[in-house]
């Protein structure tokens, strides 16, 4: 039994959903607000299952696990088909690192707890928090363009013909990027791998638009 504790437009969250649905894993989706009520990450009940109060929070048969990189390498460890990350050590390093630049480098500068600071606690204008938004995407992607390409492996998708962890990671860090309107022309690699992931029904059904508490 598995129980996905999510926010619909959370980035973390959307990368499990899509490895759920690549894996073909059905799973109960329990909606976390994080704004509503101050938010119920941060509910003593929430944080009962994830002390960090964040999402997602994945429980495997009663047992919970966190952090969206972990959840999925553990998803591919016992689900192995489709691999989402390849055989070949050598290989498997070159997509954690490419996963890992947007998950560890452009995503936590970025993410809501980082946002929410910025307006409230140090009041800085929405004008300037949108501005440092683009910034870190904008600087984030220029590097990963050409990480991507230089590396060799690019094909339908960000390494090879089958979708990997880096996919699973570079879509929802896309959708982020629409939001506030970021032109991804510069970037044709990354708009080109993102359109052919979401032809795919796994990214689709996992898009924050898809899920029972989008607003």
């Amino acid at each position: 039994m598995l129980a996905l504790h999510s926010y619909f437009r959370s980035s973390a969250s959307f990368r499990v959903r899509i490895a759920l649905n690549l894996k073909g894993l059905p799973y109960d989706y329990k909606g976390v607000h994080l704004l509503k009520d101050g938010g119920m990450q941060l509910k003593p009940e929430y944080r009962a299952l994830n002390a960090d109060g964040v999402v997602p929070t994945l429980v495997v048969d009663g047992r919970p696990l966190i952090q969206s990189m972990a959840i999925i390498e553990y998803l591919d460890e016992t689900h192995p088909e489709p691999a989402l990350l390849p055989r070949d050590p050598f290989d498997r390093a070159i997509v954690r690192g490419l996963a890992q630049e947007i998950a560890c480098e452009i995503h936590p500068l970025n993410n809501l707890r980082v946002l929410k600071y910025l307006k409230h606690t140090l009041k800085v204008e929405d004008d300037a928090k949108d501005a440092w938004y683009r910034h870190w995407i904008e600087q984030g992607f220029a590097s990963l363009e050409i990480n991507l390409s230089q590396l060799g492996h690019v094909g339908r998708y960000a390494f090879g013909d089958y979708p990997t962890l880096i996919d699973l990671c570079l879509v929802p860090q896309v959708f982020n990027s629409q939001r506030f309107n970021i032109d991804l022309t510069p970037f044709p690699t990354i708009a080109r791998i993102h359109a052919n992931c979401m032809e795919l029904e796994a990214f689709q059904k996992a898009a924050p638009g898809a899920q029972p508490d989008s607003e």
